[in-house]
């Protein structure tokens, strides 16, 4: 597999326009999906069900496969300046199985999200899956060294410190940087139960590094973490 670089972007045709208009297309399909994902895991519908329920979703298949690409949709970005990146685990609009995490920029220099994690999303009994946890903090802690979408950033390493089970429902993620030195950007992070203010129930350090090859002025302004 190719490393990651400047080639890693797709230069894309598409208006900004365009773009938002298959954001919400298809980010309603994905919705679907979720819910289609959470219900199959929580139902107890009997097999003559479920058979009907098979043929449904594979006949769906089989009209979104007569379009589909053969690639990972990847990170493309136009001429004015907007990127997507749908296929993202943590916040692609297509993907279903991105929780998704929708990120807020303060006036304070933390980012923060607020998200549902449901069934999908377990790992012991009634709690979020400890590497889910990880996933949702490496991303967000590096959206928060990208210092708002002015630089791009790869994690370096990440180190995380558990120290309560995380119930599913609502959770709270937020991060801030704390110490920069040359391309090294040093950032803290925690995820806990319910909204802003609670207890957290994973802490953690994180180094992002700046990619010697990401002053490329081809590269879009607005990237971000490629986590």
């Amino acid at each position: 597999m190719p490393g990651l670089s400047a080639d890693s972007f797709v230069l894309s045709d598409l208006s900004t326009a365009e773009v938002e208009a298959s954001e919400r297309v298809h980010g309603a399909l994905a919705d679907d999906l979720r819910r289609l994902v959470d219900v199959a895991i929580r139902t107890n519908a009997g097999e003559d069900d479920v058979a009907r329920v098979r043929e449904l979703v594979q006949q769906a298949t089989a009209v979104l496969e007569q379009d589909a690409s053969p690639d990972p949709a990847g990170l493309k970005f136009n001429h004015e300046g907007r990127s997507w990146n749908w296929g993202n685990t943590v916040v692609g609009v297509r993907n279903a199985m991105a929780p998704p995490v929708v990120l807020q920029w303060g006036d304070d220099g933390a980012v923060r999200s607020q998200v549902t994690l449901g069934a999908a999303y377990e790992g012991p009994p009634g709690c979020v899956h400890g590497g889910v946890s990880a996933l949702i903090l490496d991303h967000l802690m590096g959206e928060t060294a990208s210092a708002g979408h002015t630089r791009l950033t790869v994690t370096g390493t990440l180190t995380l410190r558990y120290l309560t089970p995380l119930p599913l429902g609502d959770v709270h993620v937020e991060a801030r940087i704390a110490k920069e030195e040359g391309r090294k950007v040093t950032v803290v992070g925690r995820i806990g139960p319910g909204g802003p203010g609670s207890e957290p129930a994973i802490e953690a350090e994180g180094l992002f590094i700046i990619p010697r090859w990401a002053s490329d002025e081809s590269l879009p302004s607005d990237v971000g973490s490629l986590d």
